[in-house]
């Protein structure tokens, strides 16, 4: 027989599955959009930022807001989808309130479709004479937008397609993907001198892409190729898990696992610096925060520093998880990025959002960098604040 599991570690079983309900939809999306979801948070407009010189440039980066002014940015979202409505009106909530912090509301419009519709949703904001389209926000509808002929205005999709497919003349994407907070992991164990590290992975798609874009991003650095070990939840799962950790040297984790899950894996090993998603971050009971003390994530500064100066004049919402916050904070960086565009495609974007920080790459993406912070008695603060 095996030895039995600590009773602490029974409890975490049974609040996994207590918090399996509410983080299911949220993880849900994630799984189903690629690089686009998790539910939103609030992102600053008038935060400081690098605004880039257009292509057709004014005559300094500064300048380019006020190019903007006027111009009708449309922001199509999947209202009227039943699977995504929730998640569509969360953006929707960041986006307008960026636009009013900014005076600009009245140049916004808004068209719902659901899911069969959303090529007629772009006919309708090229008639409106959108200088600027922001969606689509599911992956599908990328897809659908990306194999029609339909010419475009520059438009900031709010997801990605399929890895090595190629979007359309005048379309960039923007999205909360979960490979930025592998790559940012990867990075920082690495400057925190990490050597030998092990990703204790689930079995869920969000969780294999996230460990595998952890690996990737491992190799880039320098590092060696990652120990692997599966995370099963049930007894005979988490005594094998035992059991292999036991028998190797670890400098680090990754611990590449949801909610409550996180935390009965973080019992497993008490004295190694873990680093983990923005998907540990839930609403969790008090005592799984506390088992999550000490566990290094990568959040959205939103979430991470909430207090922070340049979010001190932005309208909160109060959504019923975290996943809606994030949502909440795309449509926030969302705005700002459109009003860029509106006087032409930059050629280079570099700016703080709520989201993180967000730069132009090639492929014409918008990629973004989230903040680290740490659990510490059942909260998360800055890593950086603790060193």
């Amino acid at each position: 027989m095996h030895p039995p599991l600590p009773g602490r570690t029974f409890a975490l079983c049974a609040a996994r599955a207590l918090a399996g309900i509410g983080f299911a939809a949220a993880a849900a999306f994630c799984a189903a959009q690629a690089p686009a979801a998790s539910d939103a948070a609030p992102v600053p407009t008038p935060v400081p930022v690098t605004e880039p010189a257009a292509t057709k440039p004014p005559a300094d980066a500064s300048a380019a807001p006020a190019a903007a002014a006027g111009a009708i940015v449309a922001l199509v979202l999947p209202l009227d989808a039943a699977d995504y409505a929730r998640a569509a009106e969360a953006v929707r909530a960041g986006f307008l309130a960026a636009a009013e912090a900014a005076g600009a509301k009245s140049d916004v419009v808004v068209i719902a479709h659901g899911d069969d519709d959303v090529l007629s949703a772009f006919d309708k904001a090229r008639a409106a004479g959108a200088r600027v389209i922001v969606g689509p926000l599911v992956r599908d509808h990328l897809k659908i937008v990306a194999a029609s002929d339909a010419p475009l205005p520059w438009t900031i999709a709010l997801n990605q397609l399929d890895e090595g497919a190629t979007l359309p003349p005048r379309v960039y994407t923007l999205a909360l993907a979960i490979e930025s907070d592998a790559r940012v992991i990867a990075r920082r164990a690495r400057d925190d001198g990490v050597t030998t590290i092990g990703v204790i992975g689930g079995d869920t798609p969000l969780m294999k892409r996230f460990a595998t874009a952890f690996a990737g991003e491992w190799l880039l650095v320098g590092g060696d190729a990652p120990l692997s070990f599966r995370f099963d939840a049930t007894p005979d799962g988490l005594t094998a898990l035992r059991r292999n950790l036991a028998r190797v040297k670890l400098d680090a984790v990754v611990i590449a696992a949801e909610g409550p899950d996180a935390a009965l894996v973080k019992s497993f090993i008490p004295r190694l610096t873990a680093y983990a998603s923005a998907q540990i971050n839930q609403r969790q009971t008090a005592a799984n925060l506390r088992d999550l003390d000490d566990v290094r994530l990568v959040d959205l500064p939103w979430l991470i520093t909430p207090e922070a100066p340049e979010f001190a004049n932005i309208p909160r919402r109060e959504f019923p998880s975290a996943a809606l916050d994030r949502l909440y904070a795309l449509g926030l960086d969302a705005y700002r990025v459109a009003r860029v565009f509106a006087a032409g495609a930059p050629d280079r974007l570099d700016l703080e959002g709520a989201t993180g920080h967000v730069t132009l790459i090639e492929g014409r993406q918008l990629a973004r960098e989230g903040r680290l912070g740490v659990f510490k008695s059942g909260r998360i603060v800055p890593l950086d604040a603790v060193r």
